[in-house]
């Protein structure tokens, strides 16, 4: 009764409307959209710029710095006379160090959270930017290209991803710079259709297939262990349909083997979706099924690092992870590989690879106990935040 009463009230409404009336029309206000993958991938990898995107009064202040504003119309005017050529587009989105030089100069310092201030991590991901455009945009080989970058693609594939790139740059994206600088969401576009977007593809890492080792790990006595964790690298299969390699079901055995004389807390099994670039796999995250299923290692034993590419990172991302789960860093890790990876890390031109790659040196090598060990004292400095991370182009 009390819905008819309702309806007929609302009819008796609409029937007093005066016939000259104007139509009520709702205005509303239209809002970009969000992308939950690029704006994770933004987040993970240029979080300096994804704050000033998700802060429009900060990203008002900054493009109304005098300076900054004649930079960003120089870079627009390049982009405007390029007109529809995509090769000419990508090479004027490319930051020249004068340009990264302004912008960082106006970057406001409370934004940050680098231990070495807004001006040094913007730069840090300006040429994270850069690094992108010429990756994966213009076609220049990384360091290791039988791991990193495109690849060898068809032209008309370059030029889809390329169209494709552009337009979704130019596309409006909620908590995105697009406002400030097209560059970042084209470089993130770029990663997207390029189907490299694996650098957040186990996020949150306390999570998922770690939530048990995680768990245990904050009721560890770590003092109860002589070694906080074994480090096991992976070595990546040399054909895309393999998903565990010859070498890695060697360092399986080896992990199972060596844990079970029961001093170590934790198995950190690290490696990406890295070897060969087609691959489908992830190196860690095999590596913790063989040692699960094959082995019987328990799930809270093994922490995945599913984002390392190279030896480098195995160690710096392995690092991060003991900081994470509270290990002490006055006690050593084990790396647990092959005698021909072992004998590498304990070489000098290794500490070397990883100054000129990283920057620093993400711990001490100590004593190779025998061909398949070597003793780990990680290093703060692997903490430090790097716009190559997790991703290495």
């Amino acid at each position: 009764m009390r819905y008819g009463l309702a309806l007929a009230a609302a009819i008796v409404g609409i029937a007093c409307v005066p016939a000259d009336a104007e139509p009520v029309v709702a205005r509303i206000v239209a809002k970009p959209v969000g992308d939950r993958l690029i704006g994770a991938l933004s987040r993970r990898l240029f979080p300096l710029f994804d704050a000033i995107g998700a802060d429009p009064a900060a990203l008002d202040r900054l493009k109304a710095n005098p300076a900054v504003a004649a930079m960003l119309a120089t870079r627009a005017g390049r982009r405007t006379a390029c007109a529809d050529d995509l090769t000419c587009i990508t090479q004027a989105l490319v930051w020249t160090p004068s340009e990264s030089a302004t912008l960082a100069a106006g970057m406001p310092e409370h934004m940050s959270s680098a231990d070495d201030g807004a001006a040094a991590q913007a730069k840090r991901e300006i040429e994270g930017i850069n690094v992108v455009l010429r990756t994966f945009g213009l076609g220049q080989l990384p360091r290791y290209p039988q791991i990193d970058g495109a690849g060898p693609i068809d032209p008309s594939e370059t030029r889809a991803r390329l169209q494709a790139a552009d337009w979704l740059s130019r596309t409006s994206r909620a908590r995105s710079a697009q406002a400030l600088d097209p560059s970042m969401d084209f470089a993130l576009s770029l990663l997207d259709v390029s189907d490299r977007t694996d650098a957040i593809g186990f996020d949150p890492l306390t999570g998922g297939l770690n939530a048990a080792a995680v768990k245990r790990a904050r009721s560890l006595d770590w003092k109860r262990w002589h070694y906080t964790a074994m480090i096991v690298t992976g070595v990546g299969p040399e054909t895309p349909d393999t998903a565990l390699s010859p070498f890695g079901k060697y360092h399986v055995r080896l992990a199972a083997d060596r844990f079970a004389r029961g001093d170590i807390a934790l198995i950190i099994v690290t490696g990406g979706r890295a070897h060969p670039r087609a691959t489908r796999f992830t190196e860690a995250e095999q590596m913790r099924a063989a040692l699960i299923e094959r082995y019987g290692i328990p799930a809270d034993a093994i922490v995945l690092e599913p984002y390392a590419r190279h030896t480098t990172t195995n160690l710096r991302n392995a690092t991060r992870l003991l900081a994470t789960l509270g290990a002490p860093f006055d006690k050593d890790a084990l790396i647990v590989c092959n005698p021909g990876q072992s004998e590498t890390i304990a070489g000098a031109a290794f500490a070397q690879r990883n100054l000129t790659e990283l920057g620093y040196v993400p711990g001490q090598v100590g004593e190779r106990l025998s061909p398949n060990e070597l003793e780990f004292r990680p290093s703060p400095l692997s903490l430090r935040v790097d716009p190559r991370d997790p991703l290495d182009p």
